[in-house]
């Protein structure tokens, strides 16, 4: 939707709400609903104060200490949320309502470098040093129930009704049983500017995924969140419940494959080429940049410690870091040709945060072509049976690889490291720190 467009439709009346969306660490939705006149006529021009420490807490919204940027100490004090007018559009699934997306700046219009969405448009400049543009398409997969997340909730997500009962993989007859819901959010999505390409079942009880066709990396990251946020609330609408949990039980869990590929300005595959597998020179540099970085790069592509639970042999989640030609045991996998040809990292679950996992996978193949690195031959095999380097098991391992790398500094900052290093850090003191059912069952009578 374009300004005008907006204006227009306020003014008619049949636009009241918008809603002013920034990203944080986790990669959900936040911000403000602002009526419609008090945003066109003060905040399209000045933007919206936020608390900034919505860059600064847990998952409960709970502050806590370690971050530079936001601290009792320092006030929690505000950062500005500027409209990016490009990503307006409707909200069809609430009435009246439009949606855009804000980048945050300091009061003195200085940008909040540790804010996902600045962490992505810095990588995204980065290529554009080098007259190319990253194309994105992410993969997210969930689980639906037919309980509500109140009831959910109240029954410590124990004893939950799945929405199929057996494994879905890409049955007709089975995402059949699903499909009021599943229509309802494709064409919702479609209302809000997004091109819908499919949908299919999985193989974990009630699981599904709806695909979008990739663009540019923002744009397809800013639709990633948006369509995460709009899936769960209208999942509510209809009294079911979504989770997008990397492992909700001990099944299949919910990933998140990120496709990507890098063009020239001028829209010239550049990866493609007469090489190996069709690739070009750049397009070989790019990949071994990714499989160089993948381990020190997991903490953004696996950033909970539930993440780290997909990670099983045989589960078509990766353990190997080995690339593959169509080749699902392995972390990278190539796919397409000529000016589809891209590399998918299957790395990610569904908890992932696509601006940061999306930034990892251009800094790390940025450093594969600016280092001229060599790819090695893909793996023909059974990856999972191989004698690769695997990615880290858990998150505290994780945490040590990112927080020791050369390259995530240089790419992204001391300050952006020291973040998110502490946001783990956080996660893992609270894992620590809580007594688990696990534990009640095993211990409370028989030890």
């Amino acid at each position: 939707m374009s300004l005008e467009e907006l204006r227009v439709e306020v003014s008619a009346g049949r636009i009241d709400t918008v809603l002013l969306a920034l990203v944080d660490m986790q990669g959900r939705l936040q911000g403000k609903r602002l009526s419609a006149r008090f945003f066109l006529d003060e905040v399209l021009a000045h933007g919206s104060e936020g608390c900034n420490y919505l860059l600064a807490v847990d998952v409960d919204m709970n502050t806590v200490g370690g971050y530079a940027m936001s601290s009792w100490e320092r006030g929690y004090g505000d950062f500005m949320m500027r409209p990016d007018l490009s990503t307006l559009r409707r909200v069809p699934w609430q009435d009246g309502t439009v949606l855009l997306m804000a980048d945050l700046t300091w009061g003195d219009g200085s940008d909040v470098i540790a804010s996902p969405r600045q962490i992505l448009r810095r990588q995204i400049d980065r290529l554009a040093e080098r007259g190319l543009v990253a194309y994105v398409g992410t993969e997210l997969e969930f689980v639906v129930y037919d309980d509500s997340y109140e009831q959910a909730w109240r029954q410590a997500y124990r004893d939950l009704h799945p929405a199929n009962l057996y494994n879905v993989d890409y049955s007709l007859l089975g995402t059949a049983r699903v499909e009021p819901l599943l229509r309802r959010i494709r064409l919702a999505m479609d209302g809000a500017g997004m091109y819908v390409e499919s949908a299919k079942g999985e193989c974990n009880l009630g699981q599904h995924e709806i695909a979008f066709r990739y663009d540019t990396a923002l744009r397809t990251c800013d639709n990633h969140a948006i369509y995460k946020n709009g899936a769960k609330e209208i999942a509510t609408q209809e009294g079911k419940a979504i989770t997008f949990m990397a492992k909700p039980n001990q099944r299949e869990g919910n990933s998140c494959h990120v496709h990507i590929s890098v063009r020239s300005e001028s829209g010239e595959a550049v990866m493609a080429g007469d090489g190996g597998h069709g690739l070009s020179r750049l397009g070989e540099q790019f990949i071994a940049g990714q499989l160089a970085c993948l381990r020190e790069m997991t903490l953004l592509y696996a950033p909970n410690i539930n993440s780290y639970k997909r990670f099983v042999p045989g589960s078509f989640a990766p353990t190997a870091v080995k690339w593959g030609v169509d080749n699902r045991t392995c972390s990278l996998r190539l796919v397409g040709h000529g000016h589809s040809l891209r590399v998918e990292n299957r790395v990610p679950g569904g908890d992932v945060n696509p601006y940061l996992a999306v930034s990892a996978l251009i800094a790390a193949g940025l450093h594969g072509i600016e280092n001229e690195l060599a790819l090695e031959d893909p793996f023909p095999g059974n990856a999972y049976a191989s004698e690769a380097e695997t990615v880290p098991h858990t998150l505290r391992d994780a945490l040590a690889l990112f927080e020791g790398s050369k390259l995530a500094r240089e790419s992204f900052g001391d300050e952006v490291v020291a973040h998110y290093a502490n946001n783990a850090r956080v996660e893992l003191a609270a894992f620590d720190a809580a007594v688990t059912d696990w534990e009640l069952f095993r211990g409370f009578e028989r030890l």
